[in-house]
């Protein structure tokens, strides 16, 4: 029988009956009359404050553990806060008392709870690999620099994943090792592959995973905006600068005697200065317009009418958009970027074979259906568009691009609402078909940024940490495939395997047998005495 058990049976003889001596406690209990004495005598320093008795009972335990563990697994586990500060707020609750509260004492549940999170994940991912449904992977793959550096491996449809490894090099050798192993742990592949450019990610796509190697559009984008972004915007900064001093100067010359004969040339040198700060914000406000167009290009419909497009259409406009910049830029005698641009360049071919891509996984999976010409174009011009541009409604905070595609929206969605197949489909059907449509759009992955995010995470969590045990960037990523809801309640691991999986929390909580008990302080020795 474990202490806490039997300090709650000594607990609960005492409020049956407080007078109760130590020989009667140890008949009722079947405990040695020491022991009862020693348990007695826990209790009665435990009782410290007015709400101490709560404590003993069998609810106020189970609380007490409950705050214990969602303590340390929200704001350690998953916030990096330190031992001390956790150790510090315990004792401002009156705890220290009735559980261990030093950091050291701390720190070994936190180590169980560790231990029970990498147990649970790997029996979790079994059970998803063998009752659940693995889906085919659109990889994003990156590396960040910590303590050691780490790479990560992420199917970009569900957030979940796959890998995060700490290693000595980014080589291809190490790259291909790590990844065909979770490959064929899992029983999956990989359709294709976004990165940023480097030799052994590519190298892992075309040569090692045989599969598309996919330029990552945040990067390209990335590239444009740090070779003329800041450069407009400086000259666009002096240009107001320059104006409000003219103003300033006109201002004080009105005041001087010779204000008549210097006002015209201070009110000319004013509006030259307008003129100036007018032509930066029309440069500037065209820059974006053109650095927009890349971003409403790169889908697999126009967004101009819904109807599909090709990578060869997508790459003639993603070129136009490019060489509008450069010119703009050549216009207004910014610094050339020659070598930026050309990077920006070559990389555009592969951006534009997504299209393609995706439309060719779309026919193999309606093939099998013989779809009739009628069926054919409201699964392209009706269907699809329709999921395609409700995602990215969605998922779109810049204002003006959304603003732009609820406008395409509405008009796909007016189509399709009074399409001859649309009102012939019975609801449950037409709920199938539009699963399957956003199945599709979820394979549209253009970018790497939820990668580039969870780096930043682990850098957070890193610095907050000032260095880590290796197991616990296992439990991160224990944390985020299984702990991380989305506004729907789904969690990545549970988009992946397409099951729901337990609580991980609850879980967690359900294998914490007893807290650490606590600490004698020589202070509470003197006071018992």
């Amino acid at each position: 029988m474990r202490f806490w058990d039997k300090s709650l049976q000594i607990f609960n003889c005492l409020c049956a009956n407080a007078t109760q001596s130590v020989r009667r406690l140890a008949q009722q209990t079947g405990l040695s009359k020491s022991s009862v004495h020693r348990l007695q005598q826990a209790i009665e320093r435990r009782n410290s404050y007015p709400e101490s008795w709560l404590w003993e009972t069998e609810d106020g335990r189970q609380w007490v553990t409950r705050l214990v563990v969602a303590t340390l697994y929200t704001f350690g586990l998953k916030r990096g806060v330190g031992m001390d500060t956790m150790s510090e707020f315990f004792a401002r609750l009156h705890l220290e008392t009735q559980v261990g509260c030093s950091p050291s004492a701390l720190r070994g549940v936190m180590q169980a709870l560790e231990a029970v999170l990498l147990e649970t994940a790997v029996a979790w991912e079994q059970d998803g690999r063998t009752r659940g449904e693995v889906r085919e992977i659109i990889g994003a793959v990156d590396e960040t620099f910590l303590e050691r550096m780490m790479l990560v491996f992420m199917d970009l449809s569900t957030g979940y994943l796959l890998l995060e490894e700490t290693a000595e090099d980014r080589t291809y050798a190490t790259w291909h090792a790590l990844v065909e192993e979770r490959l064929k742990a899992l029983e999956t592949h990989v359709l294709y592959l976004v990165s940023d450019r480097a030799k052994a990610l590519i190298q892992l796509a075309e040569q090692g995973l045989e599969c598309l190697s996919m330029p990552d559009f945040f990067h390209v984008v990335h590239d444009i905006i740090k070779s003329y972004s800041l450069a407009i915007g400086r000259r666009l900064r002096q240009a107001r600068q320059e104006l409000t001093k003219a103003q300033e100067a006109l201002v004080r010359r009105q005041g001087l005697p010779q204000a008549v004969h210097e006002a015209p040339e201070a009110q000319t040198v004013v509006a030259v200065r307008q003129a100036e700060v007018q032509q930066w914000e029309d440069v500037q406000r065209t820059y974006r317009y053109h650095r927009e167009m890349l971003s409403l290009t790169l889908h697999p419909f126009r967004l101009a009418d819904s109807t599909p497009q090709t990578s060869a259409q997508v790459a003639s406009q993603l070129h136009a958009a490019v060489e509008a910049i450069e010119a703009l830029a050549s216009r207004h005698q910014l610094p050339a970027r020659h070598s930026a641009m050309q990077k920006v360049r070559t990389q555009i071919p592969a951006l534009a074979a997504l299209v393609d891509f995706w439309w060719q996984g779309v026919w193999q999976d309606v093939a099998p259906f013989v779809l009739s010409p009628l069926w054919r174009q409201g699964v392209q011009e009706g269907l699809l568009p329709l999921v395609y541009w409700e995602h990215q409604v969605t998922h779109t905070r810049c204002p003006r691009r959304k603003a732009k595609m609820v406008q395409a929206l509405e008009t796909v969605r007016a189509a399709f609402d009074t399409h001859a197949i649309t009102q012939r489909l019975a609801p449950q059907v037409l709920a199938e078909w539009q699963a399957w449509a956003t199945d599709r759009v979820n394979v549209f992955q253009r970018a790497s940024s939820a990668v580039e995010g969870r780096n930043g995470y682990l850098s957070q969590m890193q610095h907050n940490q000032r260095g880590l045990p290796k197991q616990r960037y296992k439990v991160w990523t224990v944390l985020h495939n299984f702990d991380c809801r989305a506004a729907d309640g789904m969690t990545p691991a549970s988009r992946f395997f397409g099951r729901s999986f337990p609580d991980l929390f609850e879980t967690v909580l359900s294998h914490v047998e007893a807290l650490p008990r606590p600490r004698q302080r020589k202070r509470a020795v003197v006071l018992s005495h």
